[in-house]
């Protein structure tokens, strides 16, 4: 059998596996509780577990060895940011959502400043999330072209690619819900940290000299920093995205808006059933990931040394395809198959995540609400089983359309740069203001649902207008983000008469 032909099986065996498993845990499905949220008794290690291999995507798996190929190790500033805003996130925003019966992040938003404001979130978290997984999905797709060719012609490739991933990842999101996703994302991170490692071990076997040679040699060019002090106020500064203040308030920043507001992880943290699970689940989370991005940064660390020493035929197209080529031409037969599937783990994990969470805030923040559900309780109404019914098929009906949706993006992402940071710039630019809402909802100021709607629009604009003009680095985009929603809604505040209120803040 040819190398093509034994990492094809491998992968197609992945496959089956997946869908055995949204097959076998998917359990009953007889209100959208069950659908969205797993029945809210899932255990908190498996949440945990599920949060990083949902934040860990393709765009991980072989974007973040190629910032380390191309620069040093400076990124785990930023990892260490995601680990000190994951302890915020369980210390001020964890308990919100169990101080009443809620389904999604946005629902919070709604007891507190009415529905306007949750519809104005729910559409902030829409786009983003099929922005940005829309690239995370090209970016799998783009590994699936070079490294297992699909015998058709080359304009045909991406869209069967496309429809192939997403295909595999819709089908058990469908049938299994949150609980066949959240046990997939198990298994997938077990798949692609084990794959990673396994292909780093080889990696660094391959290099002449072993391992004493290749610190020596990082050490020298520079490749083994990881801690970047510098600091001044000058437009240069904040131009560097990965220095210590830099990543430290970046990724910290980034992770209480991303964890703390996106209904992806929300809706995991709802799924454990309460405050002390969702609490280690969050924490344990910034453990793993911490731990998952040094392993990747160190592959690429290593790639480098490798192509110093065997340098390539072909030249790279771009630091994003060093690690798929090496999967793709150094690795022995059979376990470039295994990686190959690792790979689509990290991407599949994200993208059912990403699927059961558009599904869940189409349902219950947007169509609910145009239909005129109450604010709470009628969501989890069973004595009408029509009406329950009817949210479950359209929850489906969502689900399918999202798929669609972002097949779609990942079309257009071909010229939005290195996949890694247009993913997380995406990110950044969007929810910091939906922080900055929240904070002002914790804080009780005196807003009305309009107001806290222009104050999210105004710091998504601020946003846009600093990243078209290019001077400032994406790590601080989400703390400026929520600064400026947090004075606009201040000024709102006094303009309305009371900076506070008297009742129950959120």
């Amino acid at each position: 059998m040819t190398p093509i032909t034994v990492n094809a099986l491998i992968v197609a065996a992945y496959f089956v596996l997946t869908l055995w498993i949204g097959r076998r845990f998917s359990g009953p499905q007889s209100s959208l509780d069950d659908y969205m949220l797993a029945g809210r008794n899932m255990p908190w290690w498996a949440a945990a577990f599920s949060i990083v291999a949902t934040e860990t995507s393709t765009l991980t798996f072989i974007g973040l060895p190629g910032i380390a190929y191309g620069g040093n190790l400076t990124f785990l500033q930023v990892a260490l940011g995601y680990v000190v805003g994951r302890f915020f996130v369980a210390g001020v925003l964890v308990q919100t959502y169990f101080n009443g019966r809620f389904s999604t992040a946005y629902q919070v938003l709604a007891l507190r400043f009415g529905s306007i404001a949750q519809t104005t979130a729910a559409l902030v978290f829409v786009v983003n999330r099929v922005m940005a997984d829309g690239v995370r999905l090209f970016a799998t797709a783009l590994v699936l072209i070079e490294l297992l060719p699909l015998g058709v012609p080359a304009v045909a490739r991406l869209p069967v690619s496309i429809g192939l991933i997403i295909g595999v990842t819709l089908y058990y999101t469908v049938r299994g819900g949150l609980r066949a996703v959240i046990w997939n994302d198990f298994v997938q991170q077990i798949i692609y940290v084990g794959g990673a490692a396994l292909a780093g071990w080889i990696l660094l076997h391959r290099i002449p000299g072993g391992w004493k040679n290749v610190t020596v040699e990082l050490a020298e060019a520079g490749k083994l920093q990881w801690l970047d002090l510098s600091f001044d106020f000058s437009v240069e500064f904040f131009a560097v995205p990965y220095t210590f203040l830099g990543g430290i308030i970046g990724g910290a920043v980034l992770t209480a808006a991303t964890h703390g507001t996106d209904q992806m992880f929300v809706q995991r943290l709802l799924a454990t059933g309460s405050p002390k699970r969702a609490k280690q689940a969050v924490i344990a989370s910034g453990i793993l990931v911490f731990a998952q991005v040094l392993l990747f940064l160190s592959i690429g660390s290593l790639l480098y040394a490798f192509y110093e020493a065997v340098p390539p035929a072909v030249p790279f197209a771009s630091n994003d395809s060093v690690f798929p080529r090496f999967i793709a031409e150094e690795l022995p037969l059979g376990l470039g198959g295994l990686v190959i599937a690792a790979v689509f783990a990290a991407a599949m994990s994200t993208l059912s995540s990403s699927l059961s969470s558009l599904a869940s805030t189409s349902t219950i923040d947007l169509w609910r609400r145009s239909v005129g559900a109450r604010l709470q309780d009628e969501v989890h109404d069973d004595d009408d089983e029509q009406a329950m019914q009817d949210a479950l098929t359209m929850s489906h009906r969502f689900t399918v359309a999202w798929a669609v949706g972002l097949a779609l993006v990942a079309f257009v992402a071909q010229a939005w740069g290195s996949v890694l940071e247009a993913g997380l710039t995406i990110t950044s630019v969007t929810f910091g203001a939906v922080l900055g809402i929240f904070l002002v909802g914790r804080a009780g100021w005196r807003l009305g649902g309009y107001q806290a709607s222009i104050a999210m629009f105004v710091g998504i604009s601020v946003l846009l207008c600093v990243h078209v003009q290019g001077s400032i680095a994406w790590t601080w985009y989400t703390l400026l983000g929520a600064l400026v929603t947090i004075a606009c809604a201040g000024l709102f505040s006094l303009l309305n008469g009371r900076p506070h209120i008297t009742g129950d803040s959120v």
